[in-house]
């Protein structure tokens, strides 16, 4: 048995058709769904594109949002204190990268012997060590902040 190909045809309406059918939807003759019968229009949307840019919107549904007089400005004000947290909370974590970045440097310059005599509350395993580092920078860095 051969295997038939199927083409698939695309049909191209002209813009004197597509005006009529506009017209006919915008003065009440026609539906929407009764146009696409009529003239056997294929596609959901392909109507509503027409009548997007021929009609004259009456046809299409709109939604209208009604708000308190002071929503706007408290959605406003939400919106602004949302962008201030994210800023300062990336200023933040590139402080933490920086301090971070610091520690590193400082661990692979400095001796166990000056580790124990300027950090004498350093844990003595490398994992425990670096995180009493941090710690400890972040408590200095702390209190000259303040």
């Amino acid at each position: 048995m051969a295997k038939q190909s199927i083409a698939q045809v695309t049909l191209r309406y002209s813009e004197a058709f597509k005006l009529k059918v506009v017209q006919e939807i915008d003065k009440g003759r026609l539906t929407i769904a009764e146009a696409t019968r009529l003239y056997e229009i294929n596609g959901r949307t392909t109507i509503y594109k027409w009548l997007r840019k021929y009609g004259k919107d009456q046809v299409i549904r709109r939604y209208v949002r009604i708000e308190m007089k002071d929503e706007k400005s408290i959605l406003q004000e939400q919106k602004d204190r949302i962008k201030e947290l994210e800023s300062a909370l990336a200023s933040v974590t590139l402080h933490n990268i920086c301090l971070q970045s610091y520690v590193e440097v400082v661990n692979e310059n400095i001796s166990d012997a000056e580790k124990k005599l300027h950090f004498p509350g350093c844990p003595p395993s490398k994992e425990e060590r670096w995180s009493g580092f941090c710690q400890s920078v972040h408590e200095r860095h702390l209190q000259e902040s303040q």
